[in-house]
């Protein structure tokens, strides 16, 4: 990949920070076009450098890791792995180690909606009582609307599994659970209440409208699309996720494999898989509207509003938020042994993500940091 800087001369990106090749270019130009590649280069190093200091926690080789990606324009400035995605068998984390993603899957949930309604298949406006009759009279009135804001009003699935609950919980199974409820926490659309349930539900809607399995609508309609080679809606003892990275608690100062929880299996909230490399095709689809018109995918990146008309920080699948005078899109994602987050800038064309395997740390603060270094006010 690269582009003419003046005749004669063209810039490569490489995995160093600047190749120029030079034909026919006198030796003051050359002089120039020295100084600038290693400006360019030593701004890059700096930069790298420190990324390395604000992600320091997760460089031993004996904890677990992370991995980094920042993409500006399509172009890939920094990708960077640390630490152990196996601390069993010392398996180090890469840039395609693949891991649990947690909420960062309701943006995915959310864009298979959004596909299904441009084909004409779904409204925003379409209930829980058109699409399921057999649901309790209570949610009939909840929109898709209102399950990708946040704002249905139902029950989190997770306050209704029993304590003594050992088998995993899937996404038909939350729907059961609350089939033996009578009511809403409060009234569609009054309030944003962050709902997993909601996205469970997103998923079932996706395989009643289209016929396929979630997990195999995502394959099809998005992961193969684009390149997401090896990303995953993983099901135990269906699928498998290749390059995988294990999560890890700490637990009286020794790290404990806590990979999987009992809400592990349900899909639409938080069971994709993915790598930092196969996310920057993903967003850079989303910055040039492969798979949803540029129109749709501003909807989603739009605020919501309650039935007041007062504004939420959530559109579909994304939190919005107010971030050195630019309205943003951005996602965490937390289960046991993961912590994730994205940051993505659309007018700079800027997308920061970090993947972590540990049940604790801050990749929110550390992705906005590092997007500090690339930002310019």
């Amino acid at each position: 990949m690269g582009f003419e800087i003046m005749k004669g001369i063209r810039y490569v990106q490489t995995k160093k920070p600047v190749i120029l090749e030079m034909k026919n270019v006198g030796p003051f130009v050359f002089i120039l076009l020295s100084i600038y590649a290693l400006g360019c280069a030593s701004s890059l190093d700096l930069r790298e450098r420190d990324i390395d200091v604000i992600m320091h926690e997760y460089s031993p080789s004996t904890v677990p890791g992370a991995a980094i990606l920042v993409m500006k324009n399509d172009t890939v400035l920094m990708s960077k792995a640390y630490g152990m995605a196996n601390l069993d068998d010392h398996e180090p984390v890469t840039t395609s180690t693949n891991f649990r993603l947690a909420s960062l899957t309701k943006q995915f949930t959310a864009t298979c909606i959004m596909m299904l309604t441009e084909r004409g298949q779904l409204s925003y406006d379409d209930t829980l009582g058109g699409l399921f009759p057999e649901f309790p009279s209570y949610g009939k009135g909840i929109s898709i609307r209102h399950l990708l804001q946040h704002t249905s009003g139902l029950r989190d699935y997770e306050s209704l599994i029993p304590d003594s609950q050992t088998v995993q919980v899937k996404d038909a199974d939350c729907f059961r659970l609350l089939e033996g409820v009578d009511s809403l926490e409060f009234p569609s659309g009054q309030k944003f209440q962050y709902s997993n349930t909601g996205y469970a539900f997103l998923a079932l809607i996706v395989e009643k409208v289209s016929g396929q399995r979630f997990a195999d609508f995502l394959r099809d309609n998005i992961f193969d699309p684009i390149g997401m080679k090896t990303s995953v809606a993983f099901e135990d003892g269906i699928s498998t996720v290749v390059n995988r990275a294990f999560g890890y608690s700490q637990e009286q100062g020794s790290w404990v494999r806590t990979d999987q929880s009992v809400t592990s299996a349900v899909l639409g909230d938080g069971g994709i898989y993915s790598n930092v490399s196969e996310l920057s095709r993903w967003v850079s689809a989303l910055y040039h509207h492969k798979l949803v018109s540029a129109e749709t995918q501003g909807l989603g990146w739009t605020m919501g509003k309650l039935n007041d008309g007062t504004s939420i920080d959530y559109g579909f699948g994304w939190h919005l938020e107010t971030y050195r005078g630019r309205i943003h899109p951005y996602h965490g994602g937390s289960t046991i042994g993961f912590r994730n987050n994205i940051q993505l800038f659309p007018e700079d064309q800027l997308m920061v993500v970090i993947l972590t395997n540990r049940n604790e740390g801050d990749p929110g603060k550390q992705a906005r940091q590092i997007a500090d270094l690339f930002l310019h006010d």
